[in-house]
C-alpha cells in the first residue's frame, strides 16, 4: 500500500472514546469514517464532535493545523459496516469492552478488508491474543490503547499480537506520532498491558493507607496531585531517579534501593475494593468531598479536562 492510499481511516463505535479517536485523526488531516451499528448513531458523533471541535478552536486548543471546519470536512458517518470499511488502511475499534463483542467485530472487519488493512483496538484490558483469537490474518492486528481522555491525554500504549508483523508496529508509530499522540510500544503482551499496572499499583497502595487509618482520602489525593503528580506530568519514574542522586540511577539504588525493598515487603495483600465496611468508609469519605451525583461529577470531569488542556498547552511549549 503506497502512501497515497494511506489517509482513510475507518473507526469503529462512536461513544466517547470513538469521538475522541476520531478527532485525533482529523487534526492529523485523515479522512475519518465511523461507523456504528446503531442506525443514526454515528451521525449524533459528529454533531458532537462539531461541538467540541468549535468549542476548542474559540478557546484556542484545537489540535492541528487545520480549521475546525476543514476538519469537520474530513468525516463522515456511515451504518454500514462494509461501506465504512471502504478505502481505510487503518481500523480503530472502539466498542465495548466485552470480548465476545469485540471478537464478533473483528470477524465481520476481517472478512471486508484486504490482508494488509491494519485491525487496531482500543481495548483497555483485554490481551491481543484474545481480541483477535477469531481474526484469520493476526500480523496485521494490534491494541492502540488510549488514556482517556485521548484528545487532551496523548500517551497511546501499542501492544503486539504475538503474531504481529513488525512493519505493522512501526506503521501504526508512525501514524500515532504524525497525528500528534505519544505512542509507546510494548515488547509483548500482559494483562493490564504498562498503564493499567503502574496505576494498579497505585490504587491499591493509596487504598490500603486510607483503610488502615494512616491518611485521608483528600490527602492522599494530594500526595499525588501536589507531590509526585508534579514530577510525573513531565519525567518517568526512571528519570526521576537518575535525577535524585549524585551520580544518577545506580547510585539511587545504592543509596535507596534497601529501603525501597524494605518498603514494598511491608506492602499487604490486594484489597476488596467492593465489599466490607473498610471499603464502605473510603467511598463515602471520596462522596463527602465529590458527590456521586451526575451534576457533581460531570463539573469535576469538566474540571479535570479544562485542567488537562492547560497542562497538554504547558507541556508542548517546554
Amino acid at each position: 500500500m503506497s502512501s497515497s492510499d494511506m489517509n482513510i481511516i475507518t473507526v469503529i463505535g462512536s461513544g466517547l472514546i470513538g469521538r475522541s479517536w476520531a478527532m485525533v485523526f482529523v487534526s492529523g488531516g485523515y479522512s475519518v469514517k465511523i461507523y456504528d451499528n446503531q442506525p443514526g448513531q454515528a451521525a449524533k458523533a459528529i454533531t458532537e464532535i462539531r461541538k467540541q471541535l468549535e468549542e476548542l478552536e474559540e478557546a484556542h486548543m484545537l489540535r492541528g493545523e487545520l480549521t475546525a471546519t476543514q476538519q469537520l470536512a474530513l468525516l463522515s458517518c456511515y451504518d454500514d459496516l462494509a461501506q465504512a470499511l471502504e478505502g481505510a488502511f487503518f481500523v480503530q475499534e472502539c466498542v465495548f469492552e466485552h470480548l465476545d463483542v469485540k471478537q464478533s467485530v473483528f470477524q465481520d472487519i476481517d472478512r471486508l478488508v484486504g490482508k494488509d488493512v491494519i485491525l487496531s483496538s482500543s481495548t483497555s484490558c483485554l490481551v491481543p491474543s484474545n481480541v483477535f483469537s477469531k481474526v484469520q490474518n493476526r500480523s496485521r492486528c494490534l491494541v492502540s490503547h488510549p488514556v482517556n481522555p485521548p484528545y487532551y491525554v496523548k500517551l497511546v500504549e501499542l501492544v503486539p499480537h504475538p503474531e504481529t508483523a513488525a512493519s505493522v508496529m512501526d506503521t501504526t508509530h508512525s501514524l500515532m506520532t504524525k497525528v500528534d499522540q505519544v505512542p509507546v510500544r510494548l515488547k509483548k503482551e500482559i494483562d493490564g498491558f504498562a498503564l493499567n499496572r503502574v496505576q494498579a499499583a497505585i490504587i491499591a497502595e493509596s487504598w490500603r493507607l486510607v483503610q488502615d487509618g494512616i491518611i485521608s482520602v483528600k490527602d492522599i489525593d494530594l500526595v499525588m496531585s501536589e507531590g509526585l503528580g508534579m514530577r510525573y506530568a513531565f519525567l518517568g519514574p526512571m528519570e526521576t531517579m537518575h535525577l535524585n542522586a549524585p551520580a544518577g540511577l545506580e547510585d539511587y539504588m545504592k543509596r535507596y534501593g534497601e529501603g525501597i525493598r524494605r518498603i514494598l515487603t511491608s506492602f499487604g495483600p490486594v484489597p476488596d475494593f467492593s465489599g466490607g465496611e473498610g471499603a464502605k468508609s473510603i467511598v463515602n469519605e471520596m462522596c463527602e468531598l465529590i458527590p456521586s451525583d451526575l451534576q457533581h461529577l460531570s463539573a469535576r470531569i469538566e474540571r479535570r479536562d479544562q485542567l488537562l488542556m492547560g497542562l497538554a498547552k504547558l507541556k508542548k511549549e517546554h
